[in-house]
C-alpha cells in the first residue's frame, strides 16, 4: 500500500463517530485514553442488559468469541 492510500484509510477510519474519535486519541495523546473506552464499552455492556436482559449478555459473548480466539493464537504464537 502506499501512503496516499494508508492515509485515505486511516482518516476514514477516524471519520467513523465514535470508534474513530476514541482511536484518535490513543494514536495522539498515548495509551492512557484506553481506559476510558473501556470503561465505556462496559457501561454499554451493563446498559444493554439491564434494557434487554440476558439476551444481551449472551451476543456480547458470542461477538467477543472472535476476539477471544486472536489472543488464544497470540499466546501459543508468542
Amino acid at each position: 500500500m502506499s501512503t496516499a492510500t494508508t492515509n485515505l484509510a486511516r482518516r476514514a477510519f477516524y471519520a467513523v463517530p465514535v470508534i474513530g474519535w476514541i482511536a484518535r486519541d490513543i494514536a495522539e495523546k498515548g495509551e492512557e485514553n484506553i481506559y476510558y473506552a473501556l470503561v465505556i464499552a462496559l457501561t454499554c455492556v451493563v446498559l444493554a442488559v439491564k434494557t434487554w436482559g440476558l439476551v444481551a449478555l449472551g451476543l456480547t459473548g458470542l461477538a467477543l468469541v472472535p476476539v477471544m480466539f486472536v489472543v488464544l493464537i497470540a499466546i501459543t504464537l508468542g
